[in-house]
């Protein structure tokens, strides 16, 4: 077994390509080598800004042997049949063997290939894979034709420290890298992992991502302590700036604090997206007028120059934001209305300003059916769109909504309606966290419905995986609002109402049933079997949620199982006996004919529980009505060991089906257990 190693070095990888730029050339590669019959092990991938790396610690150095045996026309064949064979299998025809079988003489072709040195396959399916790897936007350079994600410098290309030779567009692999940029610039000669590794490691490039995050993490938290400080957690920007330096270096950077007086996710957020900072907080968990950012050098003065350079370009990005906040506090929320009628939401939905009228009377409408305040629900909603015609929320997208939140607070608008317009959008994902304050709930509730109602009333509603205006986000978030919150509401009237504010000619099957599918998959999230959640559709999800899990937990159980058994058995009975009889045996049973002890006893006991069901389930006490169920378990047993239903005698015959009809009614009344999984 050898020792493979690749390494592609070029200009600056983009940080948001590089893991999965990482987990394509390991499956390419792997894939040839799977394809070449090349056994292999120990593969590992490896990315900085300026190179991909690939080290597969044991690979075959050849290709196994292969004897391949092959069939061909018969041994009296015309000639040109004969000759097109021997053509193809590469063989004169001495070299054919004749063989006999059931149907005649056949010639046959034994093919003995002898397996390729494994530095030659890999020369020959390596330039291959480089000219087709997958980036999501690639480039060329200069005159050349080779396309990768920046200008290519160098391709090392190693087996058991051997070069493995081949060339593209001018390139040609080699056994020489390079170290850091500026620290250490020169080529250095490479003849295994393990050298290549701590060669790199000297020359200031640190190849393994996670060391790379965790020195970054360690270094930015001891910084933070040092100041008695706390930096603000951000993975996505931990991973970012691991991929932006080779070798990095944490330093502290101060802003002033005038700007502490701007809201701190504007100031956060123009740390993290222009330039890559990381917030700190005090004590009291307030922002700090601290930064933490990675350089990917080590300087002679500690970085003193660097941290100067990056203060002042953050005192210009900062001073930016500050402008902004006190240019859009000088209008308020309520002035801006106008300019959303400027704005268009889509074209055959109309401007925002249009959708904005929709939403407060939505609003309206739902905090109404939910017992909230309708005159803020409706302010809340007329309100929430207005960030989008400021300053910071075209200098900051991402922070549409909260702004919006306090823009309100500084006019000496109420916290509710403040909190709603923040919280309007929410939840935007599954991890998001859902809005709990009555108005926000009400508000978020009718930005979502409306959002569906609009979209499907124009046709545009997802397929397959295309779902481009989020309308499934959409519609999990309306189910979370309702079961998180236990908001008892119709949602079918809410809907309703939001077609009549649109005017449409609105099929609510079609948003019946996409509610359907997204109920299963969050049922699923939580637990609870798509048969059971199937069993029963109605809009009020508090319901429906708490009788599926009581349903489950039933099932579940040796009484549920049995009961279950007995319900399916006494339907399709009835289904079969109905179909031929081409009638319904729903009615009541006639008490004088009942012969047996048994038909008498469940007669009895579905009687008794038929009217605690019903209470029980119009109380919403679902776990005492399968209580009531479970008791049904023996005499329904009992029944079917002792009772023929089909009875020679036709009255008998019809008066035990009308029993098996009853059984199916009063567990239905709980919900369709025809729909439930055995």
């Amino acid at each position: 077994m050898s020792e493979f190693l690749l390494e592609i070095f070029s200009e600056e990888i983009p940080a948001r390509m590089q893991e999965k730029a990482a987990k394509d050339l390991t499956r390419l590669v792997t894939d040839k080598l799977k394809e070449a019959k090349l056994d292999h092990s120990g593969v590992a991938a490896y990315v900085t800004a300026r190179r991909l790396t690939l080290h597969i610690a044991e690979i075959a150095t050849e290709q196994p042997d292969v004897s391949e045996e092959r069939r061909g026309p018969r041994a009296d064949a015309p000639e040109k049949a004969i000759e097109g064979f021997l053509r193809s299998a590469g063989l004169t025809q001495d070299q054919l063997v004749e063989r006999e079988d059931k149907k005649g003489t056949f010639l046959y072709a034994v093919i003995d290939q002898k397996g390729r040195p494994a530095k030659d396959v890999i020369a020959e399916f390596m330039p291959e894979i480089i000219r087709n790897f997958p980036w999501p936007k690639s480039q060329r350079w200069g005159d050349g034709v080779l396309k990768w994600v920046r200008p290519m410098h160098s391709i090392l290309c190693l087996l058991d420290g051997t070069v493995i030779d081949f060339e593209l567009d001018h390139i040609s692999s080699g056994n020489a890298t390079r170290g850091h940029r500026f620290m250490a610039p020169d080529e250095i000669t490479i003849s295994s992992f393990d050298q290549y590794q701590n060669a790199l490691k000297e020359a200031f490039v640190l190849i393994d991502r996670e060391e790379r995050m965790n020195l970054i993490e360690k270094g930015a938290a001891k910084l933070a302590a040092d100041a008695g400080q706390q930096i603000v957690e951000d993975k996505a920007l931990l991973g970012e700036v691991a991929g932006l330096a080779e070798y990095p270096v944490v330093m502290m950077g101060t802003y002033d604090e005038e700007f502490l007086d701007v809201p701190p996710e504007a100031l956060t957020s123009a740390m993290r997206t222009h330039q890559k900072y990381f917030s700190l907080k005090d004590v009291n968990g307030k922002l700090a007028n601290n930064f933490i950012f990675v350089s990917n050098m080590k300087t002679t003065d500690n970085g003193a120059k660097i941290i100067d350079g990056n203060e002042r370009v953050l005192r210009a990005r900062l001073s930016d934001t500050k402008f902004f906040w006190d240019q859009d506090l000088k209008s308020s929320l309520a002035d801006r209305l106008p300019a959303l009628n400027e704005i268009v939401f889509h074209a055959k939905l109309g401007t925002v300003g249009a959708r904005v009228k929709r939403l407060s009377a939505l609003s309206g409408y739902i905090a109404e059916l939910t017992g909230v305040d309708k005159n803020k629900s409706e302010l809340a909603a007329t309100l929430s769109k207005s960030d989008l015609v400021t300053g910071m929320v075209d200098e900051c997208p991402e922070l549409q909504g909260l702004m919006g939140k306090y823009f309100a607070l500084a006019e000496g608008i109420d916290g509710d309606i403040a909190s709603a317009i923040a919280e309007h959008y929410s939840p935007k994902g599954p991890s998001d966290k859902c809005p709990s304050e009555p108005v926000s709930i009400a508000v978020a509730l009718a930005e979502k419905v409306d959002t569906l109602v609009g979209f499907f009333g124009i046709d545009e509603k997802p397929t397959g995986s295309k779902d481009p205006f989020a309308l499934r986000r959409a519609s999990l978030g309306i189910i979370r609002l309702i079961i998180e919150n236990n908001v008892r509401i119709d949602l079918n009237n809410a809907i309703v109402r939001s077609a009549e504010l649109y005017q449409f000619d609105f099929d609510i099957d079609d948003l019946l049933n996409f509610f359907w599918d997204r109920l299963k998959v969050y049922s699923k999230d939580k637990g609870v079997r798509h048969d059971i959640i199937g069993a029963e559709f109605n809009w009020d999800f508090v319901k429906l949620m708490a009788k599926a899990e009581a349903l489950q937990n039933f099932v579940s159980t040796d009484d549920g199982e049995n009961l279950l058994a007995g319900y399916k058995r006494a339907a399709n009975i009835l289904k079969a006996e109905e179909k031929k009889d081409g009638i319904s045996y729903q009615g009541n049973v006639t008490v004088s004919l009942l012969e047996m002890a048994q038909e008498k006893d469940i007669h009895s006991a579905l009687n008794d529980v038929e009217e605690k069901v019903s209470n029980d389930v119009r109380n919403e006490h679902f776990e005492e009505a399968m209580t009531h169920l479970s008791t049904l378990r023996g005499p329904i047993d009992n029944f079917f060991d002792k009772v023929t239903v089909n009875s020679d005698n036709k009255d008998t015959r019809i008066n035990r089906l009308k029993l098996l009809s009853h059984i199916r009614t009063t567990m239905n009344l709980v919900a369709d257990f025809s729909k439930i999984e055995s």
